[in-house]
């Protein structure tokens, strides 16, 4: 009778740090953000904010283009990261010991490079007199234009989100038994029906894993955007830049909280793929 309560008041002093962490660095800033989205200027509480971001047709439109463009590109970007880390993934985790460990840490360096010198870096290889044109030039053809395009931005965010897709693919497939696949085999199916029926399924609390990780920093990337898009204008963009440029706090947490309400949305929605959490892996 005397163990139970030891046991709790130790299990509570373990969790102090992480509740404390949490109020501190997430529920604090979260209350921050709701506090500045629903007052004004004044400190008074309105929903004028929020009302002014659909009081006409051109800033609905407005508003309407940058979610429409933020969920496009990262969707595009979530898309091309899911099929390079799959196979990716799936190699990995077929290779021997030695292998998948020298494979793990050629995956893991770019991570361990600043997230900022990485996404400026690509300047140096798609701007006008990068190292894509200057190849292009000897070789007599004409140049293109790489950088400050749609197709910048999205590769932006494979390059620096594709790691976050390849890393809990591989975890959730490196522990599923060889004999889940002799026994498909040893019933007549091929290799196309063992990875239709049995890896594929088995996969997809990694496959929703993965597709949260990169989806959710990609629809709300600013510095991606701004380094490799030029003019394109993001929710990143427009968020950063009420807080950053125009100090408009108020419009910029009421903004937000509309990106937060669509995140949630669609994990909600992908939520609906996953039948478990086993094998999923947390960065």
């Amino acid at each position: 009778m005397t163990k139970r309560p030891a046991v709790q008041t130790g299990t509570a002093a373990l969790n102090a740090p992480y509740l404390l962490w949490s109020l501190l660095f997430i529920l604090a800033p979260l209350a921050m953000v709701a506090l500045y989205a629903f007052t004004d200027a004044e400190g008074h509480v309105t929903l004028s904010i929020f009302e002014s971001l659909f009081a006409t047709a051109q800033a609905r439109r407005m508003l309407l283009r940058v979610f429409g463009d933020s969920l496009l590109y990262a969707l595009i970007a979530t898309v091309i990261c899911l099929g390079l880390a799959f196979p990716a993934a799936h190699f990995m985790a077929r290779t021997g010991r030695t292998a998948q460990r020298t494979l793990m840490m050629l995956i893991m360096v770019p991570m361990w490079m600043n997230f900022l010198i990485c996404t400026y870096s690509w300047r140096t290889i798609l701007e006008a007199n990068g190292i894509i044109n200057t190849f292009l030039g000897w070789l007599h053809l004409p140049s293109l234009k790489l950088l400050n395009t749609p197709g910048a931005v999205i590769l932006g965010m494979v390059y620096n989100y594709l790691p976050f897709m390849i890393l809990p693919i591989y975890t959730v497939m490196s522990k599923l038994s060889a004999s889940l696949v002799e026994a498909a085999q040893d019933l007549g199916a091929n290799r196309r029906q063992v990875l239709g029926r049995v890896t594929i399924p088995l996969s997809v609390p990694g496959v929703v894993s993965g597709i949260t990780m990169v989806f959710v920093p990609s629809v709300s990337t600013f510095y991606i955007s701004q380094k490799l898009g030029g003019k394109s204008s993001l929710i990143g963009d427009l968020i950063e830049l009420q807080f950053l440029g125009a100090y408009n706090y108020n419009l910029g947490a009421a903004l937000s909280l509309i990106l937060m309400a669509v995140i949630l949305l669609c994990m909600l929605v992908m939520k609906r793929f996953s039948d478990g959490e086993e094998g999923a892996f947390i960065a």
